[in-house]
């Protein structure tokens, strides 16, 4: 099936910002050609007006420009009014949001107080029970009548205090309407969100904002190109706030959230950025500032030949690109991960423990972690010890010939440089390429040869896009070599690096794209961190599964455990646990739903109060924290998922 390039964004080959209307929050200014916002949300109780005006007051000094409190109940929202007037007294005007779930009359309250209001159409106006109904059209109709009575109070209230609103769709919060008719997917969010925005514009209401979150960063990424493909059908353009849901903590949490949210800033969609950290919110403003700031002179990039015909893929549906195999590249292998170590004078046994190969010389053997590179990249350093048997090298095409004997050498040559060679390898060859390389006459001969394996590579400002325009135009051509993504990074944070390469080969991996990454570096980061980092893009796009996720949310004033603490403790228990999701939820409204499809999950439901679930099936109810966590190892154990350490 084929897909028109621009019915998702305005351009897949040169940086266009998709411009949506503008929405006014208070005197703050979003969408339309305003910069992109961030914002964060507060995790402290709402009924403590003290702790929430301070942590807000940190948030706002970190650079948050929208202040989310959560009001679960009538008295929250009310005290959002004695939050707002005491920030102001102290001389903040930061606009507040109100985020609401199940208490529609906590935010027809809030509506009236504060600057903007949050709902969430599977909670907002359903109970969630997971039963599937075989709707006939005049009950689903009547069904859409029940929520319009629930929600045009509210839209109402808003159109008449000038109050914004965002439409929050969860993926794993849809209602059992919506899944029994939709099914449990990325065009079930969108019309769960439609749903509401019907009704608000029946009411002539279009002070909204929408958002598509899910913390599988596939799911989320194909809802929110389906919503603008969706809007732009109908002539609608509504700002888009982006955010990977439960994205977790540390360098997992940030790779996951820049996977998702860059992915689509590099189309140009997203007018604000929230990243869900399980850390204090203050902590994510810093990362939604670095991944919005990128594209603040992204328009002067070199010029990308564009797509003239439709799309050779669906970008609303992940499917790997196919490829052959070449030993243990293309086809259904693992994406794989080469480790450049190139700029070194010399190559030890001892150089490779930073990528996961760690060298025992009283045994005299190899031990292989989980994060262990499948290629080092040596250069035209030669290696004179004996290498692991699951690890490829790849020399310079002149070195290589020199070497070509060794066990698992392979050469790597620069584009035609391959055709003009008289050796080569039998086995496997890399042969880089830019978008320059990729001539007609190239192309139709490198799809002849049996052992090359592609390395895309560029330069460009706007790399992830020019990387996809090659992989595009081999794919049409019908090439079906292996291809390794390769991006190119110096001089930058620890921060930003990892942000960076997590859009630029997160983006393509998402699109289906990639056998193997290689990320070269140049004083950024260590060969460990890269490595690391390498292999975390990888989980986070699910390509490649490689260590336990953690599918954390980032608390709020709903959160009944300390989330922060809590999910250390299960980190520390269950870490080695390869492949195994755990859900660490707060309260019942991140709960079952949002947990998605993690495989356990440890749900706060009461005041020192948990339940385990296996998957959405709770089978430990309201058990005490303090024994919470040796439970949830035992509800492992007895599932079978349970092994020791090494």
């Amino acid at each position: 099936m084929n897909f028109n390039s621009l019915n998702y964004c305005n351009s897949l080959n040169k940086y266009s910002r998709f411009v949506t209307r503008e929405v006014t929050i208070g005197d703050l200014k979003m969408g339309g050609t305003n910069p992109i916002r961030v914002q964060s949300m507060t995790t402290t109780d709402t009924m403590d007006t003290l702790k929430t005006v301070e942590q807000s007051i940190r948030m706002i000094e970190a650079g948050c420009e929208l202040v989310r409190i959560t009001a679960p109940s009538l008295n929250d929202a009310k005290n959002l009014e004695v939050i707002k007037k005491e920030l102001k007294s102290r001389g903040y005007n930061t606009p507040i949001c109100a985020d609401i779930h199940f208490t529609p009359n906590a935010a027809e309250f809030a509506a009236r107080v504060i600057e903007k209001v949050r709902v969430n159409p599977g909670n907002y106006a359903d109970k969630k029970k997971f039963e599937t109904i075989d709707y006939t059209d005049s009950a689903y109709e009547a069904e859409l009548e029940r929520i319009r009575e629930r929600f045009t109070p509210l839209v109402k209230i808003c159109k008449e205090y000038g109050t914004a609103m965002r439409i929050g769709t969860n993926h794993g919060s849809l209602s059992d309407r919506i899944l029994s008719r939709y099914g449990d997917t990325p065009l079930g969010m969108v019309e769960s969100a439609l749903e509401f925005l019907r009704i608000a514009e029946e009411n002539n209401y279009h002070n909204i904002v929408i958002s598509m979150k899910a913390s599988n960063t596939q799911v989320m990424v194909q809802a929110y190109r389906l919503l603008v493909a969706k809007m732009i059908e109908t002539n609608r353009n509504y700002p888009l706030h982006l955010g990977v849901t439960e994205a977790g903590d540390g360098e997992d949490g940030r790779i996951k959230s820049a996977v998702g949210i860059g992915t689509l800033l590099e189309d140009g969609l997203g007018d604000t950025i929230r990243v869900s950290l399980t850390e204090e919110p203050e902590f994510e403003i810093p990362v939604a500032k670095s991944l919005a700031d990128r594209y603040s002179n992204r328009e002067k990039h070199t010029p990308i030949p564009e797509i003239k015909n439709s799309l050779p893929y669906n970008p609303f549906e992940y499917q790997r690109h196919q490829t052959k195999q070449l030993v243990n590249l293309g086809a259904n292998n693992v994406p794989r991960v080469i480790a450049d170590f190139s700029d070194r004078a010399e190559i030890t046994a001892a150089s490779l423990f930073a990528v996961g190969l760690n060298y025992s010389v009283p045994l005299d053997k190899w031990n292989l972690t989980d994060l262990a590179a499948d290629y080092i990249y040596a250069g035209s350093n030669p290696i004179n010890f004996e290498i692991p048997g699951t690890l490829g090298i790849i020399y310079n095409s002149e070195v290589w010939k020199a070497n070509k004997t060794q066990t698992r050498a392979y050469p790597l040559f620069c584009a035609n440089e391959f055709f003009e060679s008289n050796e080569k390898s039998s086995e496997l060859n890399f042969v880089a390429v830019d978008i320059n390389s990729l001539t007609p006459d190239f192309v139709s001969k490198i799809k002849n040869e049996s052992a090359v394996t592609l390395i895309l590579d560029s330069f460009n400002l706007h790399t992830m896009p020019e990387l996809r325009r090659m992989a595009i135009l081999l794919k049409e051509s019908n090439v079906n070599c292996p291809l390794v993504i390769k991006c190119n990074y110096a001089n930058l944070f620890e921060s930003d690096f990892q942000l960076y390469s997590s859009t630029d080969v997160g983006g393509l991996l998402l699109d289906g794209f990639g056998d193997g990454i290689w990320i070269k570096q140049k004083q950024c980061v260590s060969p460990q961190i890269n490595n690391s980092t390498a292999f975390g893009i990888l989980q986070a796009t699910r390509t490649r599964i490689s260590k336990t996720e953690y599918i954390s949310c980032p608390s709020c004033g709903r959160t009944l455990f300390d989330l922060q603490e809590t999910t250390q403790k299960i980190r520390e228990r269950t870490h080695h646990l390869k492949g195994v999701k755990i859900g660490i939820m707060g309260c019942i409204v991140n709960g079952p739903g949002e947990m998605a499809d993690a495989d356990y999950g440890y749900v706060g439901t009461g005041i020192d109060k948990i339940s385990l679930y296996k998957g959405k099936e709770v089978v430990k109810k309201n058990i005490t924290s303090a024994t919470a966590v040796d439970e949830l190892i035992s509800l492992i154990k007895e599932q079978g998922d349970w092994v020791e350490k090494v």
